[in-house]
């Protein structure tokens, strides 16, 4: 099996192929939320820049927020997962609803806000893959409003075989393939809009736009991660120098939260 070195999880990827191939993310927008194509009369994406002077910032998120019939959507893509992502995900949605309240004050008029979440882990305790979040009554399930919507789709749980004719699995399937194997067989199903998928996902990882992004974006993770090393290296060293000098535990945890 050939390893692929960028995958449709890639985040830099993610957003640059949607990004320059709107018409692709409309088609998976619309087998995400099962919004029929033609219905879509609206689409636009609201943050298409991808600035190089903040690829290395560590709070820089490569969602791709667009407004898709009156309606604000929020894509995100999580690979790892660092025990915060349904917190995370609400923080968003309070940001994302609440930035977009009309001049006029008129909380009437926020737009239905959804956030749809595409995960390489399981976090929920289910067996299904999609799992769809509103605000309800938990007695009699009464809906408060149409308004929230939490949508999480995890890639772990999706089947081992795919039917060509389930487009949402194949999109999904696309961002779940780890190898060239993968998507050599979700091709070969000759499927138009999958192999237009793949062809722009091979165009976009040999662009020198691209790769210098993902450098960019590679090389402020390693740095992180050298700082933090050195960080608890120093960290140790300054413990093991207090506890010579004859203060006790207590006193240097003390001095280390104030």
């Amino acid at each position: 099996m050939t390893k692929l070195e960028y995958t449709f999880k890639t985040d830099t990827l993610f957003k640059m192929l949607f990004v320059k191939h709107p018409d692709l993310l409309k088609q998976l927008v619309s087998e995400l939320l099962k919004i029929p194509l033609k219905s879509i009369e609206q689409f636009e994406i609201k943050n298409p820049e991808m600035p190089p002077e903040i690829m290395g910032d560590k709070f820089c998120r490569l969602d791709i927020n667009m407004t898709v019939n009156g309606q604000l959507i929020d894509l995100e893509l999580q690979v790892r997962d660092e025990g915060d992502y349904p917190e995370r995900i609400l923080y968003y949605w309070a940001r994302e609803y609440s930035s977009s309240l009309p001049a006029s004050g008129n909380y009437v008029n926020l737009p239905r806000t959804v956030i749809i979440s595409i995960i390489n882990f399981n976090q929920l305790d289910c067996k299904e893959y999609h799992s769809e979040f509103r605000p309800l009554e938990i007695t009699r399930h009464e809906l408060l409003t149409d308004k929230m919507c939490l949508h999480f789709f995890e890639l772990k749980k999706l089947p081992a075989n795919i039917d060509p004719e389930n487009m949402l699995l194949l999109w999904l399937s696309l961002f779940k393939a780890d190898t060239l194997e993968e998507l050599e067989k979700i091709k070969a199903m000759e499927v138009p809009v999958m192999e237009k998928a793949i062809n722009a996902y091979h165009s976009v990882t040999v662009s020198p736009e691209f790769r210098n992004l993902e450098k960019m974006r590679e090389d402020a993770y390693y740095n992180r991660i050298a700082a933090l090393q050195n960080a608890e290296k120093k960290g140790k060293i300054e413990i093991i120098e207090l506890l010579k000098s004859g203060k006790s535990p207590e006193e240097i945890i003390k001095e280390y939260e104030s």
